[in-house]
This record gives structure tokens, C-alpha cells and sequence, in this order.
């Protein structure tokens, strides 16, 4: 199998407005929980077209139940949409079932990895590739997956309960990538990774959404990383978006940069309770 076959780029001749158009437009929306418990208020967020964006937020913030409401996984864990809408390249999604909004071109990588562990990577790879496509595109697209993880196909016959940590991650993304999506949502690719290998997913990542115009939505609680990549950030606490801005202006804010960048050095509890009254004030 190829594992260097060229990358084609999405084409260039759509009309200017769909171009400029958000791929994703979140207005105004809210989760709840067995019908009591309130876990996002409010949120509004979008991610342009080809662009990539990073929501952070500490654990608990409500980023992952955002990502959920986007692809549609909030009801197995007793989840509801009660306010607001989800908008997917101009089409409210809201009573989108999660298979078909995959077909759409959604698809998000779950905390955790989760790949098949009893498969091999070939394997997984051939299993995400039931959701959409034709025999064809199944080759095409692991020559493609294999192109950007050479690292996988070095792996592609053993069992990827076996793969590092890293390489499921990799497998993880890669089994998305076999499902043809137009916007890839990855929910903590960083966790339990070494800073070399969050650095080196992170520049495939963005190599993919330069090269394919592939449009990002990185949850993440490790700002640093996300940062890098991102052209812009949303910054959750307390399931609200309390701060937007470009990747570059919000690594120079000094709040990020204190509590978020691990520039808190020194700090003492009165600052930390005057910090938290300021984020009150902006929520």
C-alpha cells in the first residue's frame, strides 16, 4: 500500500459565500442533564470554513457535553438540547440523528482513544470505513490515514490494544479520517501523552487542515499546546464561554497566561478569589 501518494486539497471553485460561511454555528445553547441539571449555558461559537479553533477550558468546564451536542452523543447519557441551535454548514442539526450527522461530515474523536483493541490498525481503519464510501474510497482513504501516521502502517498487523498511547491516539484519528468528515472534533487528544507526542499530533492535525481544508474543533485543557496551532480560542468555565479572541491575543492576555499557561507562580489564595471575581463579572 501507498503510504506517500499526494494530498489533494478541497476545491477552490465554490461560490465566495459558502466559502466565508462557518462550517459550524453554535446561538445561544443549553444542555441539560435528567432534566435537572444545567451543564452549558448559553454557548455561541463558530468555526470558519477550513479554520481551526480550540475551546479550553479546565476539567468540568463543559466542553465535552459541547462537542456532544454537536455530534449528537448527549442522549445515551441522558442529555438534551433545550435551548438554542446547532447549525452545520447552514442546516440546523438539531434533530439530526448522530449516524446521519457522521454522513454529513461530523464526526468527533472521543476522550480516551477507544480504538478496537483487538483489532489491528488495518482493521479499525476498514471498520470506520463501513459508515461511508465505496470499496475505493476505503483504499484511497487508509493510503491517505497511513500518509499523514507512517507510524500506523509500521503497526497496521499488530493488535492496537498493544500501540502506544500515542499511536492509538493516532488510530483514533485516523479511523475519523476514513469517515470522509468536513469537520473533525478531537475531545482531549493530549491526555496521558508525552509533550513530544501531543507536539507531533498537533503538527499532523494542523497539516491536515492546511492541506485538506479540513475544519477543527480541538477541545482541550492544555492550552499551551492548543495555542500553537489554533488560529483562534474559546475560552469555558462553569459551562459558559467567558473569553474569544485570536490564538496569538489570548497567549498574551495575562488571566491565560497566569492560570492557563502555568504562569501562576506565586500566587496566593486572595488573588486567586479576586481572579475569580473578575471571571464572574465576565460571565
Amino acid at each position: 500500500m501507498n503510504t506517500h501518494i499526494p494530498i489533494t486539497s478541497m476545491p477552490s471553485d465554490m461560490p465566495q459565500a459558502e466559502q466565508t460561511e462557518p462550517v459550524l454555528t453554535l446561538n445561544n445553547v443549553e444542555v441539560i442533564y435528567d432534566h435537572v441539571a444545567l451543564a452549558i449555558k448559553g454557548v455561541s461559537l463558530e468555526v470558519p470554513r477550513a479554520g481551526m479553533v480550540a475551546l479550553l477550558g479546565a476539567n468540568g468546564a463543559g466542553k465535552s457535553t459541547t462537542l456532544k451536542a454537536i455530534s449528537g452523543l448527549l442522549k445515551p447519557e441522558r442529555g438534551l438540547v433545550t435551548r438554542g441551535v446547532v447549525q452545520f454548514e447552514g442546516r440546523s442539526i438539531d434533530s439530526v440523528p448522530p449516524q446521519d450527522r457522521v454522513k454529513m461530515g461530523i464526526v468527533q474523536v472521543l476522550e480516551g482513544r477507544r480504538v478496537f483493541e483487538h483489532l489491528t490498525p488495518d482493521e479499525n481503519l476498514i471498520a470506520a470505513s463501513a459508515v461511508r464510501g465505496s470499496r475505493k474510497d476505503m483504499a484511497r482513504n487508509m493510503d491517505r490515514v497511513y500518509g499523514y501516521f507512517p507510524r500506523l502502517f509500521e503497526r497496521r498487523t499488530a493488535q492496537a490494544g498493544y500501540l502506544s498511547g500515542g499511536e492509538q491516539q493516532m488510530l483514533a484519528i485516523g479511523r475519523a479520517l476514513m469517515t470522509q468528515p468536513r469537520l473533525l472534533m478531537l475531545d482531549e487528544p493530549s491526555l496521558g501523552l508525552a509533550p513530544f507526542l501531543v507536539a507531533e499530533i498537533f503538527q499532523i492535525v494542523q497539516r491536515i487542515n492546511k492541506e485538506e481544508g479540513l475544519s477543527v474543533l480541538l477541545v482541550e485543557q492544555n492550552a499551551v499546546a492548543a495555542l500553537e496551532v489554533v488560529s483562534h480560542g474559546y475560552l469555558m468555565e462553569n459551562g459558559r464561554i467567558v473569553m474569544h479572541d485570536s490564538a496569538q491575543a489570548m497567549k498574551k492576555n495575562p488571566d491565560i497566561q497566569e492560570f492557563y499557561l502555568g504562569g501562576a507562580k506565586g500566587r496566593n489564595f486572595r488573588d486567586v478569589k479576586h481572579y475569580s471575581r473578575r471571571k464572574r463579572w465576565l460571565t
